[in-house]
């Protein structure tokens, strides 16, 4: 069901990246001295602009204790940074809990359109706390519909995010299909399927499209892109360019964080957190039917049980099971995997990348069983792609859809051997005589790899990641070379 749509703005890696420098600079390598010489100019940078006044909204901590930080993303900077209407819209809420005694340092995004009381003003969208009080009144209502205590506050206006990504040398990300729009309606964009390198307006109209997504889904493809940012740049790379990442972060942001003993003590929470990897905790919800000729919008809803088992997880640093989103029910694949056989429809879409230019140097490997009910969504793309080295290399992308909106699955093929997708797998398994690589997220399976000796492929699962393991393993396992 299509969402109520407001043609909202950026996307979470702006907000993450520019929002959670404190972590990102702490993060200097093996040892912490680098991150606290950056103090200064860290205290500094978040004077540039007025102090956000929370008052007794926001929970003292002890030093050395965990501390719970809410990010905000907005298309615009507040009018007045304590009680005055932000006179725009929070596009990314995001919470994020410090406690070096965890393993894991703790992500949770609440959905934009969730459906919240918010303190004074009634039932709305969570994003609309931010245009009738700003950051202080979105504050009230995070912890009202919570229980959290949140210990600092930072606002982001998303005018960052060019300079942000670009700034990082762009990203190399995994789009699982064709994004496209071309009329006044809703924003312009024209993003093929595939794995490509995205610098800031590509990557931008990206993460802030919402025509044809739920805001699930589109949460859930902020959130890869982020992943991949933070898989390919690093610890390293991030304190390289720390430089150009501190003038941005002073720009475009505001916050309660003042005076250098404070950033000091979240310097050393984040130091003593930096080996911890990022846990996102994937919200839970329904999402309600709405009409945009009644003016009936559309929402995330979550009961308070829900809601209060997602916190209790964000606190405990838990895996949330199953696929991102609104619960559904699977059935136990004890014998039907929820699959078809469809090497007819596989082996013409074989044949069309050989006709579009694919094949010799990069052989083309293709499914030959889908879930049932999808199809794909048209002629595979064949395309190339520049690489880190700034050698190019030949690629392809068969993309499938579920028949559900905003889940696409598919495979790729690229004769670059290495890219970064394919770093660091979660674990290598030998089926048949062949090595796959499997790279999980959570307790879900996101990529099943394998390499031959010209060029490397991999299935990918749905932004949702609503394939199941044995899913993704038969159809890495049963496709076929033409």
């Amino acid at each position: 069901m299509k969402p109520f749509d407001d043609r909202g703005g950026p996307g979470i890696f702006n907000r993450l990246l520019i929002g959670a420098a404190l972590l990102v600079f702490a993060s200097a390598g093996a040892t912490a001295v680098a991150a606290f010489h950056e103090v200064d100019r860290i205290t500094s940078a978040l004077e540039i602009n007025e102090p956000l006044v929370l008052g007794k909204d926001l929970a003292r901590s002890d030093p050395g204790k965990p501390q719970t930080l809410m990010i905000l993303g907005s298309d615009r900077r507040p009018k007045n940074n304590s009680e005055g209407a932000a006179g725009g819209r929070s596009d990314t809420i995001i919470l994020m809990r410090l406690d070096p005694s965890k393993k894991a340092t703790a992500m949770m995004s609440l959905p934009r359109d969730l459906k919240v009381q918010i303190p004074g003003h009634g039932t709305d969208r969570i994003n609309a706390a931010y245009d009738l009080g700003g950051p202080r009144l979105t504050l009230k209502t995070v912890k009202r519909l919570t229980g959290l205590s949140i210990n600092h506050v930072t606002n982001i206006d998303f005018s960052g995010f060019y300079e942000g990504v670009n700034a990082i040398g762009c990203v190399y990300a995994d789009v699982d299909r064709r994004y496209y729009n071309n009329t006044a309606a809703f924003a312009y964009i024209n993003v093929p399927a595939g794995y490509q390198r995205m610098c800031g307006r590509k990557a931008l109209q990206y993460v802030r499209y919402r025509h044809e997504d739920t805001d699930l889904v589109r949460s859930a493809r902020q959130q890869d892109f982020l992943r991949q940012a933070k898989q390919q740049i690093g610890v390293g790379g991030l304190v390289a360019k720390r430089d150009k990442l501190i003038n941005i972060f002073g720009k475009y942001t505001t916050s309660d964080i003042r005076g250098r003993s404070e950033v000091l003590r979240l310097l050393k929470l984040a130091v003593f957190s930096v080996d911890q990897p990022i846990r996102e905790i994937h919200f839970e919800g329904q999402i309600t039917a709405g009409s945009e000729e009644e003016n009936i919008p559309s929402y995330v809803t979550a009961s308070n049980a829900t809601v209060q088992k997602l916190v209790g997880e964000f606190l405990g640093v838990r895996d949330t099971p199953g696929p991102r989103g609104p619960r559904r029910h699977h059935r136990k694949e004890s014998g039907d995997l929820g699959l078809e056989k469809a090497p007819g429809a596989g082996k013409e879409q074989a044949v069309q990348a050989v006709q579009a230019g694919a094949g010799g140097s990069l052989p083309i490997y293709y499914p030959t069983v889908r879930t049932r009910g999808s199809l794909f969504t048209g002629p595979p793309r064949v395309y190339r792609i520049r690489g880190l080295n700034g050698q190019r290399y030949g690629a392809y992308r068969m993309v499938l859809k579920k028949g559900v909106v905003g889940e696409y699955y598919g495979l790729q093929g690229l004769t670059w051997k290495n890219p970064p997708i394919l770093d660091d797998p979660t674990e290598i398994r030998t089926i048949a005589g062949r090595k796959y690589e499997l790279h999980y997220d959570g307790d879900r399976l996101r990529l099943v790899a394998w390499r031959t000796r010209k060029a490397a492929y991999y299935v990918s699962n749905t932004l949702l990641q609503s394939l199941s393991e044995r899913q993704m393993l038969a159809i890495a396992r049963t496709a076929r070379r033409l």
